[in-house]
Parts: structure tokens; sequence; C-alpha cells
């Protein structure tokens, strides 16, 4: 099991009293943590000063756990604490949702801030994620969540949340990075997803000069906005629409070797 902090971004302090309380849910709860990872802004690449750690993670239970006539609750949620937020899901439910696939369980898997990482168990997960026809799922997702930041906090603004603006230009980024890379998972940080799209040199210097101020503001700062910026995101949402009917919607029954790697977990977590 490794620790990565990817961690010269997350502060020892914070890193150390994150460790605490994943020790301790594994203590009451009586799970195996597989993997614990950062999920929001941080990971994302555009933090705010005050952002909060969104700690997100996978769990086994003892294999008896899983043998009562009514299934137990799978997902285990903290209450928030200071900056900290912390919740996972049972690896049954992951791998439910991997085969679906879930696009929130993509991102978690390619989190470059890591907590906990069991290496063989994340390379058999991420291996099996690789065989999941996901483009449909993914431009689906990030077009409703873009659509949805666009509608309620960009349109008709003059003035726009920053923190609102990077919801909506990220998942924007997602979907060109779908039609020009339909068989690879999009990476979740916002520099490897600009790296891998090709913007225009004025675009991603707008961003970076944004991406700047994001950082210096709380979350609630706030920005004109920038038209080149609005033209990329609706633009995006428009091409989405197309690339939806190109998108091969063949997809393999992979529940198979799930269920085999569902049961090697388990089987590993009661020993």
């Amino acid at each position: 099991m490794t620790e990565n902090a990817a961690a010269m971004e997350i502060a020892p302090e914070i890193f150390k009293q994150i460790q605490s309380e994943l020790r301790d849910i594994e203590a009451r709860e009586n799970v195996r943590i597989l993997f614990a990872v950062e999920s929001g802004s941080r990971a994302w690449g555009f933090p705010s000063p005050d952002s909060d750690y969104d700690v997100r993670f996978v769990y086994a239970r003892p294999m008896d756990w899983y043998l009562s006539i009514r299934p137990g609750r799978d997902v285990i949620e903290r209450p928030l604490e200071g900056e900290l937020d912390v919740n996972g899901w049972d690896i049954r439910k992951a791998l439910e949702l991997l085969l679906k696939p879930n696009p929130v369980l993509l991102e978690w898997l390619s989190s470059p801030i890591r907590y906990r990482w069991n290496d063989v168990i994340c390379c058999d997960l991420i291996s099996l994620a690789d065989k999941v026809a996901h483009g449909q799922a993914c431009l689906h997702h990030y077009h409703s969540l873009a659509s949805r930041q666009w509608a309620v906090y960009i349109d008709g603004k003059d003035q726009v949340n920053l923190k609102k603006y990077f919801y909506a230009v990220r998942p924007a980024m997602v979907l060109r990075w779908i039609r020009t890379h339909p068989q690879t998972t999009p990476p979740m940080n916002f520099h490897a997803l600009a790296a891998g799209i090709e913007l225009p040199a004025n675009l991603t210097s707008l961003l970076e000069d944004l991406l700047g101020r994001k950082s210096r503001s709380k979350e609630l700062g706030r920005a004109p906005r920038i038209a080149e910026i609005d033209c990329f995101i609706t633009a995006e949402l428009d091409r989405a629409r197309e690339a939806a009917a190109n998108i091969s919607k063949v997809r393999c029954d992979l529940s198979g070797k799930a269920d085999a790697l569902f049961r090697a977990i388990v089987k590993e977590a009661t020993l």
C-alpha cells in the first residue's frame, strides 16, 4: 500500500490528519481501504485558498458481511469536519459502477493526489476500466455538467464566480478530449487535459491567467466573463451532440472479470 501526497500540494499536517481519519474509519467500520484520493478542485488543478479537502475512498469488508440476506449500506459518509470532506464506496458498489461506467469513479482512479493506494488492486481496477466502453457515458456526464454550470451560473451574467467558471470550462475540455481521444479515459487534472487537446495559444493564456486569479481568490471570488472562454464552452457543448452519434456503442460483457476481481479482493480483505 503506497501513499502519495502528490503531496507537495498537501500540507504535511493536513496529510497527517487525513491519514488519521482513514485509520479511524478502518477501525470503526471494520473495513480495509483499498485506495483513497483527492477528488475535488485540488486534484483538478484549480483550488482556491479556502478549498476543502475532498477525500474519496473505496473499501472492502470481510467476506461474511457480503453473505447476509439483507444487503448492508454500501457507502461510508463522515460528517464534514473543518476542511475535511471524507466519504467512500464499498468495492461491490464501485465495481458495479465501473461497469456502467461511472465517470466519477474513473476520475478517482486517475486522481494525481493519492492518500492510500494498493498498487496491485488499483492496477486491476484501472485495467478493467480501460476495457469498458466509456465514451458515451463520459460524453453524457460531462455535457450535463457543463450545460448546467453554463445555464445556472454563467449565461446572462456579466460577472461570474471563478469556481463556477472553471466548473464549466473543465467538462468542456473533457468533451474535446473525448471527441479527439475516444478510446482513452480523460485525465482528471486541468493541465493534463489542456496538454492533450491542443488549445489555441490565446485561449491557453487566458485560462492560465484566470487560473492564477482563482488561486488567489476565495471560493466566492468573481470576475467579468471572457468572450473567448465563453465561445470555447458553447462550441464544445454543440460539438458534443454531434460526437455522440459517432462514438462506438459496442460493449462487451465484463461482469465475469468484475466478479472474479471482487471475489479476490474480498478474500484478501478477510485474511
